[in-house]
């Protein structure tokens, strides 16, 4: 099963396991990291679930849609690691993938 390394608001890290199937913030939502809101649950409506993601594993993450950029336009945090956590499905790939929470807007 896939890990994640979760780097929460106060600098901490945490290694979780992410099942196959499931979103990235599906998995740090269910891991108990208060932090993540995730308001709308999933449907990419809200960027409540804003994460940075490693540079190194950018090419095995599908390519943000119109949606997601849109959504992220809305962040003052957002950068060039920026994307929504549950736009992002785990697969075996994404084994050791570091995601730091974004800073509430």
């Amino acid at each position: 099963m896939p890990k994640l390394v979760v780097i929460d608001l106060a600098g901490e890290e945490k290694e979780i396991e992410a099942g196959v199937g499931r979103t990235v913030m599906e998995v740090i939502r269910d891991a108990g990291f208060d932090d993540m809101l995730a308001l709308c649950g999933g449907c990419c409506s809200c960027a409540t679930c804003h994460v940075h993601i490693d540079p190194a594993f950018a090419a095995k993450l599908p390519a943000i849609s119109a949606d997601e950029d849109d959504l992220l336009d809305s962040s003052d945090h957002r950068d060039g690691n920026s994307r929504l956590s549950c736009q992002l499905p785990v697969t075996e790939e994404l084994d050791g993938l570091r995601v730091t929470l974004a800073k509430p807007d």
